[in-house]
């Protein structure tokens, strides 16, 4: 595959040298770098979705350094080498996604003549039905933190209620500080991706927990002028691995291997929809832009009441 890889760029750059609207010696692998840059800074999002579009980006220009390698021929035998080499679905959509926009903002940039990834297609990544504690389990795992000091203790499980209460991402419990909190009307303020705000409730467990938290054991941990609302022992800012590992610790003490706190979202969203709640007030709750990614939550519950149903019932 190599020498029709090799044969296809000189080809393709025979064919696009009169497309492109820059020398064909600019080198991609430093406007990929912009790129990621403009992702972070102007369109806000995450680091983590900006390191994961830049690697794949990246590795297209390790073997098309040239501007003028960018072409749709090209993008397609790349994403072809990763169907081969075995990438999943969802590797090979992000990896379009990353072309796309990168195709996208050269064209606007005035470096490509034509955008060479708007046709690029990829399959459509698969979506499995999210990991969801019931409620036993959810009620155990309140009760699950015991590593540590007691101050530990006390934060863990303010933690442990926040994420199962209200939903949120690791990254927005990380980020919340102090003042983003309002404990009599029971709400947080948190920041999520593309830097939108939103507020969201708790209820009466998480309030008990937070409050201890705050009154008796995060005076003793955190830094002097420290604002951050979850602290480690160090007294710094937690981080998101200090809180997976948190729930991963929570989830062994009640024989759930493998839990993130990604499960306690998925968790809460479908709970809050067996509770009756309407499909856009989940939508508010998680923060999605998109309706359809919230729809899966849907999903989840008619299986639960399929699966209850197969168990229950005489004649199933």
């Amino acid at each position: 595959m190599g020498e029709s890889v090799a044969r296809a760029k000189h080809e393709d750059r025979d064919h696009s040298s009169g497309s492109s609207a820059s020398p064909s010696l600019t080198q991609l692998g430093e406007l990929i770098e912009e790129y990621g840059e403009h992702l972070l800074f102007v369109k806000g999002r995450s680091p983590a979705t900006v390191r994961g579009y830049v690697s794949d980006l990246q590795s297209f220009a390790e073997g098309s350094p040239d501007l003028a390698d960018f072409t749709l021929g090209n993008l397609r035998l790349w994403l072809a080498e990763a169907v081969e080499a075995g990438r999943s679905r969802a590797t090979i959509a992000r990896r379009t996604a990353a072309a796309r926009g990168l195709s996208t903002w050269l064209v606007k940039r005035g470096l490509l003549g034509k955008d060479e990834a708007a046709r690029l297609a990829a399959p459509a990544a698969e979506r499995p039905l999210p990991k969801v504690l019931s409620k036993n389990q959810a009620e155990e795992l309140m009760h699950a933190a015991t590593h540590g000091s007691e101050h530990e203790v006390r934060r863990d499980e303010a933690i442990l209620e926040l994420l199962y209460a209200t939903g949120i991402r690791v990254s927005e419990l990380a980020g919340a500080n102090v003042e983003d909190l309002d404990l009599p009307k029971r709400l947080i303020r948190v920041t999520g991706k593309g830097n939108k705000q939103r507020l969201v409730p708790f209820g009466k467990k998480a309030h008990e927990a937070l409050r201890s938290w705050l009154d008796e054991s995060r005076p003793q941990l955190a830094a002097p002028g420290q604002q951050a609302l979850f602290v480690g022992v160090r007294g710094g800012r937690i981080d998101p691995r200090q809180v997976r590992r948190v729930v991963e610790r929570a989830g062994r003490q009640v024989d759930v291997s493998g839990l993130g706190p990604h499960a306690l979202r998925h968790s809460s969203a479908t709970h809050v929809l067996d509770g009756g709640a309407d499909l856009r007030i989940v939508q508010e709750l998680l923060g999605h832009s998109s309706l359809q990614t919230t729809q899966i939550y849907t999903h989840v519950s008619t299986q639960r009441l399929k699966d209850a149903f197969d168990q229950a019932h005489p004649r199933a």
